[in-house]
Protein backbone atom coordinates (compact mmCIF):
# COMPACT_ATOMS: atom_id res chain seq x y z
CA UNK A 1 0.00 0.00 0.00
CA UNK A 2 1.51 3.35 -1.04
CA UNK A 3 2.14 5.54 1.99
CA UNK A 4 -0.85 7.71 1.15
CA UNK A 5 -3.15 5.02 0.31
CA UNK A 6 -1.50 4.09 4.29
CA UNK A 7 -2.50 7.58 5.70
CA UNK A 8 -6.12 7.35 4.29
CA UNK A 9 -6.86 4.18 5.12
CA UNK A 10 -5.53 5.71 8.83
CA UNK A 11 -7.90 8.43 8.42
CA UNK A 12 -11.19 6.41 7.00
CA UNK A 13 -10.61 3.82 10.47
CA UNK A 14 -10.42 6.93 12.77
CA UNK A 15 -13.73 8.01 11.24
CA UNK A 16 -15.87 5.19 11.02
CA UNK A 17 -15.57 4.45 7.11
CA UNK A 18 -15.73 1.11 5.89
CA UNK A 19 -15.78 -0.56 2.71
CA UNK A 20 -17.84 -3.81 3.97
CA UNK A 21 -21.46 -3.17 4.99
CA UNK A 22 -21.87 -6.27 6.49
CA UNK A 23 -19.88 -7.49 9.66
CA UNK A 24 -18.40 -11.05 9.84
CA UNK A 25 -20.27 -12.65 12.95
CA UNK A 26 -18.76 -14.79 15.47
CA UNK A 27 -19.80 -17.27 18.06
CA UNK A 28 -17.12 -15.21 20.49
CA UNK A 29 -14.41 -13.05 20.48
CA UNK A 30 -11.54 -12.21 23.20
CA UNK A 31 -9.30 -9.48 22.88
CA UNK A 32 -7.35 -8.16 25.74
CA UNK A 33 -4.13 -5.78 26.29
CA UNK A 34 -6.28 -2.76 24.95
CA UNK A 35 -3.89 -0.49 27.36
CA UNK A 36 -6.75 2.94 27.06
CA UNK A 37 -5.04 5.70 28.34
CA UNK A 38 -1.38 4.70 26.37
CA UNK A 39 -0.35 6.52 23.36
CA UNK A 40 0.24 3.18 22.43
CA UNK A 41 -3.29 1.92 22.29
CA UNK A 42 -3.91 1.22 18.75
CA UNK A 43 -7.46 2.81 19.22
CA UNK A 44 -8.12 3.22 15.46
CA UNK A 45 -7.66 -0.28 14.75
CA UNK A 46 -9.36 -1.57 17.44
CA UNK A 47 -12.18 0.72 16.45
CA UNK A 48 -12.48 -0.76 12.82
CA UNK A 49 -11.95 -4.51 14.81
CA UNK A 50 -15.18 -3.58 16.50
CA UNK A 51 -17.09 -2.33 13.67
CA UNK A 52 -16.44 -5.35 11.08
CA UNK A 53 -17.15 -8.16 13.60
CA UNK A 54 -19.91 -8.97 15.84
CA UNK A 55 -20.39 -11.85 17.91
CA UNK A 56 -22.77 -13.30 20.65
CA UNK A 57 -20.10 -12.85 23.32
CA UNK A 58 -17.09 -10.46 24.06
CA UNK A 59 -14.58 -11.09 26.68
CA UNK A 60 -12.42 -8.36 27.42
CA UNK A 61 -9.59 -10.42 28.98
CA UNK A 62 -8.18 -7.51 31.02
CA UNK A 63 -6.00 -4.50 30.70
CA UNK A 64 -8.19 -2.84 28.81
CA UNK A 65 -7.61 0.18 30.90
CA UNK A 66 -4.03 1.25 32.03
CA UNK A 67 -4.35 2.24 35.28
CA UNK A 68 -1.48 2.49 36.27
CA UNK A 69 -0.10 5.26 33.36
CA UNK A 70 -3.45 7.04 34.26
CA UNK A 71 -2.14 7.22 38.40
CA UNK A 72 0.64 9.52 37.11
CA UNK A 73 -0.87 11.09 33.92
CA UNK A 74 -4.54 11.55 31.62
CA UNK A 75 -2.74 12.85 28.94
CA UNK A 76 -2.93 10.23 26.29
CA UNK A 77 -6.54 9.80 26.97
CA UNK A 78 -7.81 11.24 23.76
CA UNK A 79 -11.27 11.08 21.70
CA UNK A 80 -10.45 7.51 19.96
CA UNK A 81 -10.23 6.16 23.16
CA UNK A 82 -13.38 6.92 24.33
CA UNK A 83 -14.86 6.09 21.16
CA UNK A 84 -13.73 2.58 21.87
CA UNK A 85 -15.25 2.42 25.41
CA UNK A 86 -18.92 3.97 23.53
CA UNK A 87 -18.39 1.24 21.16
CA UNK A 88 -18.35 -1.74 23.84
CA UNK A 89 -21.10 -0.15 25.62
CA UNK A 90 -23.25 0.01 22.51
CA UNK A 91 -21.84 -4.07 21.92
CA UNK A 92 -23.94 -4.89 25.10
CA UNK A 93 -26.64 -2.64 24.81
CA UNK A 94 -27.33 -4.10 21.46
CA UNK A 95 -27.48 -7.36 22.98
CA UNK A 96 -24.15 -9.38 23.15
CA UNK A 97 -22.90 -10.54 26.16
CA UNK A 98 -19.61 -8.44 27.08
CA UNK A 99 -17.93 -9.98 29.71
CA UNK A 100 -14.74 -8.23 31.53
CA UNK A 101 -12.03 -10.05 33.54
CA UNK A 102 -9.57 -7.51 34.98
CA UNK A 103 -6.22 -7.87 34.69
CA UNK A 104 -3.01 -6.21 36.53
CA UNK A 105 -3.26 -2.62 34.68
CA UNK A 106 -6.92 -2.49 35.78
CA UNK A 107 -7.00 -4.80 38.60
CA UNK A 108 -9.03 -2.02 40.67
CA UNK A 109 -12.11 -3.38 38.63
CA UNK A 110 -11.91 -6.68 40.95
CA UNK A 111 -13.10 -5.56 43.49
CA UNK A 112 -16.14 -5.07 41.49
CA UNK A 113 -16.58 -8.92 40.26
CA UNK A 114 -20.34 -9.75 39.81
CA UNK A 115 -21.45 -6.68 39.33
CA UNK A 116 -22.81 -5.35 36.04
CA UNK A 117 -21.70 -1.54 34.31
CA UNK A 118 -23.66 -0.37 31.51
CA UNK A 119 -24.12 -4.46 30.34
CA UNK A 120 -20.66 -5.02 30.94
CA UNK A 121 -20.37 -7.85 33.27
CA UNK A 122 -17.33 -8.17 35.97
CA UNK A 123 -15.69 -11.51 36.72
CA UNK A 124 -12.55 -12.53 37.91
CA UNK A 125 -12.27 -15.56 35.73
CA UNK A 126 -14.95 -17.48 33.37
CA UNK A 127 -15.04 -20.75 31.69
CA UNK A 128 -16.44 -20.58 28.39
CA UNK A 129 -17.92 -23.61 26.22
CA UNK A 130 -16.97 -23.60 22.85
CA UNK A 131 -19.62 -24.97 19.82
CA UNK A 132 -18.09 -28.50 20.25
CA UNK A 133 -18.27 -28.68 23.91
CA UNK A 134 -14.63 -27.36 25.23
CA UNK A 135 -14.47 -25.82 28.15
CA UNK A 136 -12.22 -22.87 28.23
CA UNK A 137 -10.53 -20.99 31.32
CA UNK A 138 -10.84 -17.52 30.30
CA UNK A 139 -8.40 -15.30 32.55
CA UNK A 140 -5.81 -12.87 32.18
CA UNK A 141 -2.59 -14.44 33.13
CA UNK A 142 -1.15 -11.84 35.85
CA UNK A 143 -2.16 -14.36 38.32
CA UNK A 144 0.65 -16.86 37.19
CA UNK A 145 3.18 -14.35 36.62
CA UNK A 146 6.05 -14.51 39.28
CA UNK A 147 6.97 -11.01 38.89
CA UNK A 148 3.93 -9.74 39.35
CA UNK A 149 2.56 -11.44 42.12
CA UNK A 150 6.10 -11.17 44.07
CA UNK A 151 7.58 -8.17 42.96
CA UNK A 152 5.24 -5.40 42.05
CA UNK A 153 8.25 -2.92 42.11
CA UNK A 154 9.76 -4.70 39.16
CA UNK A 155 7.23 -5.76 37.41
CA UNK A 156 6.13 -1.61 37.03
CA UNK A 157 9.44 -1.27 36.20
CA UNK A 158 9.35 -3.54 33.73
CA UNK A 159 6.41 -1.67 32.43
CA UNK A 160 8.08 1.26 32.08
CA UNK A 161 11.39 0.15 30.12
CA UNK A 162 8.11 -1.92 28.01
CA UNK A 163 6.97 1.61 26.99
CA UNK A 164 10.12 2.72 25.95
CA UNK A 165 10.87 -0.06 23.25
CA UNK A 166 7.35 1.08 22.06
CA UNK A 167 8.40 4.26 21.87
CA UNK A 168 11.04 3.36 19.21
CA UNK A 169 8.53 1.06 17.67
CA UNK A 170 6.28 4.15 16.79
CA UNK A 171 9.18 6.55 15.47
CA UNK A 172 10.37 2.99 13.59
CA UNK A 173 6.87 2.59 12.05
CA UNK A 174 6.51 6.62 11.28
CA UNK A 175 9.62 6.09 9.04
CA UNK A 176 7.89 3.17 7.47
CA UNK A 177 5.20 4.92 6.37
CA UNK A 178 7.34 7.33 4.98
CA UNK A 179 8.10 4.60 2.54
CA UNK A 180 4.87 3.09 2.01
CA UNK A 181 5.59 0.22 4.43
CA UNK A 182 2.80 -1.27 6.17
CA UNK A 183 3.47 -1.38 10.41
CA UNK A 184 5.76 -4.10 11.73
CA UNK A 185 6.30 -4.03 15.27
CA UNK A 186 10.20 -4.10 16.36
CA UNK A 187 9.54 -3.98 19.61
CA UNK A 188 7.57 -7.51 19.10
CA UNK A 189 10.64 -8.58 17.22
CA UNK A 190 12.96 -7.70 19.72
CA UNK A 191 11.20 -9.14 22.98
CA UNK A 192 11.01 -12.38 20.95
CA UNK A 193 14.77 -12.28 20.31
CA UNK A 194 15.83 -11.91 23.80
CA UNK A 195 16.82 -14.76 25.54
CA UNK A 196 15.18 -13.93 28.79
CA UNK A 197 12.08 -12.79 27.23
CA UNK A 198 11.36 -16.17 25.67
CA UNK A 199 12.10 -18.08 28.63
CA UNK A 200 9.75 -16.00 29.92
CA UNK A 201 7.01 -16.53 28.20
CA UNK A 202 7.59 -20.47 27.75
CA UNK A 203 7.27 -20.51 31.60
CA UNK A 204 4.32 -18.17 31.86
CA UNK A 205 2.24 -20.40 29.38
CA UNK A 206 3.26 -23.97 31.08
CA UNK A 207 1.96 -22.25 34.23
CA UNK A 208 -1.05 -21.53 32.72
CA UNK A 209 -1.49 -24.64 30.67
CA UNK A 210 -0.74 -26.70 34.20
CA UNK A 211 -3.15 -25.14 36.05
CA UNK A 212 -5.91 -25.64 33.42
CA UNK A 213 -5.18 -29.37 33.22
CA UNK A 214 -5.60 -29.14 37.08
CA UNK A 215 -9.07 -28.20 36.78
CA UNK A 216 -9.80 -30.94 34.67
CA UNK A 217 -10.44 -27.85 32.00
CA UNK A 218 -9.88 -28.48 27.92
CA UNK A 219 -7.94 -25.26 27.22
CA UNK A 220 -7.37 -21.55 28.66
CA UNK A 221 -7.10 -18.03 27.13
CA UNK A 222 -5.53 -15.60 28.25
CA UNK A 223 -3.88 -12.14 27.48
CA UNK A 224 -0.84 -10.39 29.77
CA UNK A 225 1.99 -11.57 27.83
CA UNK A 226 1.07 -9.89 24.35
CA UNK A 227 1.88 -12.73 22.55
CA UNK A 228 -0.87 -14.20 20.39
CA UNK A 229 -0.63 -18.25 20.03
CA UNK A 230 -2.92 -21.08 19.74
CA UNK A 231 -1.24 -24.29 20.47
CA UNK A 232 -1.71 -28.12 22.16
CA UNK A 233 0.47 -28.12 25.01
CA UNK A 234 0.17 -31.95 26.10
CA UNK A 235 -3.25 -32.38 24.94
CA UNK A 236 -4.49 -28.84 26.86
CA UNK A 237 -5.54 -25.86 24.32
CA UNK A 238 -3.80 -22.86 25.48
CA UNK A 239 -4.74 -19.83 23.47
CA UNK A 240 -3.33 -16.10 23.95
CA UNK A 241 -5.36 -13.44 22.02
CA UNK A 242 -2.50 -11.03 22.15
CA UNK A 243 -2.68 -7.18 22.57
CA UNK A 244 -3.95 -4.23 20.96
CA UNK A 245 -0.41 -2.25 21.20
CA UNK A 246 1.36 -4.22 19.41
CA UNK A 247 0.00 -7.22 17.57
CA UNK A 248 -3.54 -5.95 17.56
CA UNK A 249 -5.09 -9.68 17.39
CA UNK A 250 -8.41 -11.54 18.39
CA UNK A 251 -8.89 -14.77 18.99
CA UNK A 252 -12.20 -15.48 17.44
CA UNK A 253 -14.65 -18.59 17.52
CA UNK A 254 -16.72 -20.17 14.80
CA UNK A 255 -20.25 -21.41 15.50
CA UNK A 256 -18.57 -24.90 14.67
CA UNK A 257 -16.33 -24.31 17.74
CA UNK A 258 -13.39 -23.25 15.29
CA UNK A 259 -10.95 -21.32 17.08
CA UNK A 260 -8.85 -18.72 15.01
CA UNK A 261 -6.45 -15.94 15.41
CA UNK A 262 -7.23 -12.82 13.38
CA UNK A 263 -4.04 -10.66 12.94
CA UNK A 264 -6.17 -6.77 12.05
CA UNK A 265 -2.81 -5.09 10.91
CA UNK A 266 -2.28 -7.92 7.80
CA UNK A 267 -5.85 -8.07 7.64
CA UNK A 268 -6.38 -4.46 6.95
CA UNK A 269 -2.94 -3.30 5.33
CA UNK A 270 -3.56 -5.74 2.50
CA UNK A 271 -1.86 -8.66 3.52
CA UNK A 272 -3.62 -12.24 4.24
CA UNK A 273 -4.83 -12.91 7.31
CA UNK A 274 -3.50 -14.75 9.88
CA UNK A 275 -5.86 -17.16 10.85
CA UNK A 276 -3.34 -19.14 12.97
CA UNK A 277 -3.55 -22.38 14.02
CA UNK A 278 -7.27 -23.17 14.15
CA UNK A 279 -8.26 -25.39 16.70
Amino acid sequence: MAGGGARAYTEAMKHGKSDDDEPRRWRAIWISDIHLGTRDCKAAYLLDFLKRNESDVLYLVGDVIDGWRLKTSWHYWDQSHNDVVQKLLRKARKGARVILVPGNHDEALRDFAGMHFGGVEVLLEAVHVTADGRRLLVVHGDQFDGVVRHAKIVAVLGSWAYDAALRVNHWFNSGRRLFGLPYWSLSKYLKHKVKNAVEFIASFEDEMTAETRRRGLDGIVCGHIHHAEIRDAGGVLYCNDGDWVESCTALVEDFDGTLSLLDWTREREGAAPREEAAA
